[in-house]
């Protein structure tokens, strides 16, 4: 088992290390992006990248603390469901009003990978091509579907 520091240091360099990997990678509209720290310009909805001990998830996460606005926002993507899992080349999970790790109630659309761990090094390049190629078709989507979230801002 790893100490906390050492937890904590070992993901960091994970997370460094993919972001390495993905720096030569352009946006879909050409620009250079944080791919860790994607900014999806709209408040309260995040794509987050997770690894842990057991798996990986990627997910779109509404995060607006009013539960019927976080519907709202939920609703716009399901009107797009079809353009995301046509984009992202997959179907993913959709979950209305679950409860993050700090017990607060979030939507999020998600996809898993099990069993990896982010604590072994022989995994991460399972962990990158799982992470790469979706990053990437979120970014694509997003190109296209943010600006069904004007009236939301």
């Amino acid at each position: 088992m790893y100490t906390r520091e050492e937890a904590s240091q070992l993901r960091q360099k994970f997370w460094t290390t993919f972001g390495q990997y993905m720096a030569p990678v352009l946006s879909a509209e050409g620009w250079r992006v944080n791919w860790i720290n994607y900014n999806t310009r709209l408040k309260h909805v995040y794509f987050r990248m997770q690894a842990d001990k057991k798996e990986a998830s990627i997910a779109i996460e509404i995060t607006h603390q009013d539960p019927e606005l976080q519907e709202l926002f939920f609703e716009q993507f399901l009107a797009l469901k079809t353009l995301l899992h046509d984009t992202l080349g997959e179907t993913w999970n959709w979950e209305l009003h679950g409860t993050d790790e700090l017990g607060k109630t979030v939507s999020r659309i998600y996809t898993e990978l099990k069993p990896v761990n982010v604590f072994n090094k022989e995994d991460w390049p399972q962990l990158i091509s799982f992470f790469k190629p979706r990053i990437i078709a979120l970014d694509a989507f997003w190109n296209d579907a943010q600006y069904s979230f004007e009236a939301l801002r």
